[in-house]
């Protein structure tokens, strides 16, 4: 599966009510789609379980947006797509 689907599927694990079609990568996440910071941590918990990639809190607001969060994926992952 590829990154990006992976990572909309554990966003809608946390936020069934997202409309994965209608995002925008490039938009902050958080402005698009209703999720508070617990919903957040609980994503983020998701990626690390799913992923094995763990991100440190003093990197969470360089990812606002779902490219920051792929690209960062992807770079911790050794470039795997």
């Amino acid at each position: 599966m590829v990154l990006k689907d992976e990572v909309l599927n554990l966003l809608q694990e946390v936020a069934p009510e997202v409309d994965l079609g209608s995002l925008d990568l490039n938009l902050p996440l958080r402005d698009q789609v209703d999720i508070d910071s617990m919903d957040f941590l609980n994503f983020l918990g998701r990626i690390y379980e799913t992923l094995g990639v763990n991100v440190p809190e003093s990197d969470y607001a360089s990812l606002r947006c779902l490219n920051d969060l792929l690209q960062y994926l992807e770079k911790k992952r050794g470039g795997a797509p």
